[in-house]
């Protein structure tokens, strides 16, 4: 079994339905015509070229490694990408303060320096097949959600809190990787 991802050039952040629109389009066309772009010599995988869009086919088993390549890639380039599996566009902008960043999760997605939209819309995705998020700035500090929207935050201390809305998960995720800490004082902490 194979899977894909597709990249391609946006001037400015687009949603998941626009990012799957886009996919669903260019996937009914014939692949070929013009000059392969600088990002393809580039990625990882089997390439497919459209007109304007790389298509990127890997094998399940090498999913998580090749789809790494591949955003970093696509990042380097100013690129869009789209996950048709996961149902997510990595955008290249707005990002997080933190450089270096890494969102984590269950199901074995690692993205480095992710953009705002891809976080909130990948804690959406919790489930028993994807049973944890979490946003790392490894060896300073991490918060992390598990379903049943149990809330971790570490930085020194590991503390951890329940609530109750998706809505309220986003928010923190939101503060913690744009480096404000609201949602320390919103919510009881225990160790």
């Amino acid at each position: 079994m194979s899977v894909e991802l597709m990249v391609w050039d946006e001037p400015v952040p687009i949603s998941r339905d626009q990012a799957r629109a886009t996919y669903l389009a260019v996937k009914r066309t014939e692949p070929g015509g013009g000059p392969v772009p600088d990002v393809a010599k580039e990625l990882p995988g089997e390439i497919t070229l459209y007109p304007g869009h790389v298509l990127v086919t890997m094998d399940l088993d090498t999913m998580d490694e090749v789809s790494a390549q591949v955003f970093t890639v696509a990042r380097a380039h100013g690129m869009v990408c789209y996950d048709p599996q996961r149902d997510l566009v990595h955008n290249v902008a707005p990002l997080g303060v933190y450089e270096g960043m890494q969102l984590h999760t269950g199901d074995g997605m690692i993205v480095h320096d992710p953009d705002l939209g891809l976080v909130h819309d990948v804690l959406g995705t919790m489930s028993a097949q994807n049973p944890f998020v979490a946003l790392v700035n490894f060896g300073r500090h991490f918060i992390q959600v598990s379903p049943g929207y149990e809330l971790e935050y570490k930085e020194g201390t590991l503390v951890r809190t329940m609530v109750e809305e998706l809505a309220e998960v986003r928010q923190a995720f939101h503060e913690y990787a744009t480096g404000e800490r609201g949602f320390l004082g919103r919510h009881t902490w225990s160790p």
